[in-house]
């Protein structure tokens, strides 16, 4: 069941149902997921994702909750890049450096939303086309994002895309998972898992060495599942230049599967995720502090986790990176699928 209810300024909020009464929210601004609600190991219905109490909030929203990224996700160092011979300069958005997308990325669009309902699925389908040199890249991008919402529990997002000139694409969404149910407690008490051997190296920026360093015999090595405390209490400089967290970006292992998946022992909620996607940028919500109105609380460090399924955009300036350079004739294809189950 799609259910639209019309907001000020040309919002729209659009509620999807299945059967067993998992139930997404949508907003067309920013294609934001603002709510999520999966049950918990004896049946109860809870939200799992961190959004605004005040759904105005997201007009400026500095932490992404639940927005659609792009054109490229992450930091693109000095907000350029060189492509064919030609340096291209975008909008700076973090200090020096560009953002997910820079300030008027696909977080600040209004989608064109279209609702279907089909055999067993129900969902969205989002539509955008980025000028050539909005933001500062080139190409005339057309992006088309499916959100889907299955019987069995699955939340699958599909992002397409196409150009007219080589330009760099990586989408994501950046909900904030917490699946203690209602923000009842932060994300320490979860376990988290990526498969992965190597995530890449942060300068005090924020920004790639270009260097992969070895998740195995350190805070990172999440290849199996691990409370968040164990990794927030462990000394590591890659941590301390996050914010007592991380905010690395991980390689999945080939052929692993789930590729990543959060655990809550409390309510038996566990989410997996599949996607082919090359790896993800874990972030643990260092950033948070107590200042923001959320839906069920106030929010705090470390309430959100975000599984940032993406290429990475250090491949722009260093070498043993996932290609992020979407040719004319080619066509974007990425899904990533959030599976909900207890145990």
């Amino acid at each position: 069941m799609i259910e639209k209810t019309a907001l000020q300024d040309g919002w729209d909020l659009y509620t999807v149902t299945n059967k067993k009464g998992m139930r997404l929210e949508v907003l067309n601004f920013g294609g934001i997921i603002t709510s999520l609600e999966v049950p918990d190991k004896d049946g109860n219905l809870e939200n799992i994702v961190l959004g605004y109490r005040n759904l105005q909030d997201y007009q400026d929203n500095p932490n992404y909750f639940g927005a659609l990224i792009g054109q490229v996700a992450g930091r693109i160092q000095e907000s350029k890049f060189e492509l064919d011979n030609e340096t291209f300069q975008l909008e700076a958005n973090e200090g020096k450096h560009h953002l997910h997308g820079g300030p008027e990325g696909f977080h600040q669009v209004l989608w064109e939303v279209e609702p279907f309902e089909e055999n067993e699925t129900n969902g969205l389908r989002l539509y955008h086309t980025s000028k050539d040199g909005e933001g500062g890249y080139p190409g005339n991008l057309t992006v088309n994002v499916t959100y889907t919402l299955s019987e069995d529990n699955k939340l699958a997002i599909l992002y397409k895309a196409t150009t007219d000139k080589a330009t760099p694409v990586t989408l994501t969404n950046h909900t904030y998972f917490n699946l203690s149910g209602g923000l009842k407690r932060t994300v320490a008490t979860q376990q988290a898992l990526v498969a992965s051997d190597q995530y890449t190296e942060l300068d005090e920026e924020l920004i790639s060495t270009g260097r992969l360093l070895d998740t195995a015999a350190s805070p990172f090595d999440l290849r199996s599942f691990k409370p968040l405390q164990e990794v927030f209490s462990t000394p590591h400089n890659q941590l301390r230049i996050a914010g007592a967290g991380i905010d690395h970006y991980f390689l999945f292992t080939n052929n692993e599967k789930p590729k990543a998946g959060l655990y809550d022992p409390e309510s038996g909620r566990l989410m997996t995720i599949e996607s082919n996607q090359p790896g993800l940028v874990l972030y643990t919500g260092n950033g948070l502090d107590n200042s923001l109105e959320l839906k069920e609380r106030k929010s705090e460090k470390h309430l959100g986790i975000c599984f940032e399924t993406q290429a990475f955009p250090a491949a722009l300036h260093h070498d043993g990176f996932p290609d992020l350079i979407l040719k004319p004739g080619e066509e974007y294809r990425k899904e990533t699928i959030f599976s909900f189950t207890t145990k």
